[in-house]
């Protein structure tokens, strides 16, 4: 069972995101909060799988619990749910090492499904926020992903990569579908074009 908190100021939209989530046989919402200290203070207590944040909340925002759980000992997955597809937002995010950035808008089935496949590893950006936003000065790739892309630059299969970094194949897989979401691509070759051509790879 994924143990899920929801933090989300809009009594309405918290409410029926809460009982969207408790219908899956696999997820369970173990708690919910109205603003951002409340809900930093129930993730301490309740130590969630996935914590599916607003951005615009009193006390607290959304990013500034999301910068609390990065810095700390808790192992919760970040999940930020927003109207604001804000270039500024969206680097915070990334720099606090968000697991998933969607907009409201999305399907109700793709925060589902992001939030089973954070729990698997990956990371999933709204691909929105991802083609307008990526840029040269915010490298969005963490060394660890980084690495796994020079070594792909070179020619390696995803078994050479695991090799030459101590990794599993089924983790090599899992950065680089993390780094193709983050960049809203498909392919390495895309992934290491985007890479050089903003200065990430030599």
């Amino acid at each position: 069972m994924i143990k899920v908190f929801l933090a989300e100021d809009q009594s309405i939209l918290q409410s029926a995101l809460s009982q969207l989530l408790d219908l899956e046989d696999d997820l369970e919402v173990v708690g919910t909060a109205s603003n951002g200290v409340i809900a930093w203070e129930g993730i301490q207590a309740f130590k969630p799988d996935v914590a599916i944040l607003d951005i615009e909340m009193p006390e607290m925002t959304g990013l500034d619990v999301a910068d609390q759980i990065h810095t700390s000992d808790l192992t919760t997955k970040v999940i930020i749910l927003t109207t604001f597809a804000q270039r500024a937002y969206f680097e915070r995010a990334v720099r606090a090492e968000v697991a998933g950035y969607l907009l409201k808008d999305s399907p109700s089935d793709e925060l589902i499904d992001t939030i089973r496949q954070v729990m698997a590893g990956l990371t999933r950006y709204s691909p929105e926020l991802v083609i307008n936003m990526v840029s040269s000065d915010q490298n969005p790739l963490t060394k660890r992903e980084l690495a796994v892309l020079a070594a792909a630059s070179d020619g390696m299969s995803s078994k050479q990569i695991a090799t030459t970094l101590f990794l599993s194949v089924g983790t090599v897989r899992n950065y680089l579908s993390a780094i193709f979401s983050k960049l809203g691509v498909h392919s390495r070759m895309e992934a290491v074009k985007i890479a050089k051509k903003n200065k990430w790879l030599k």
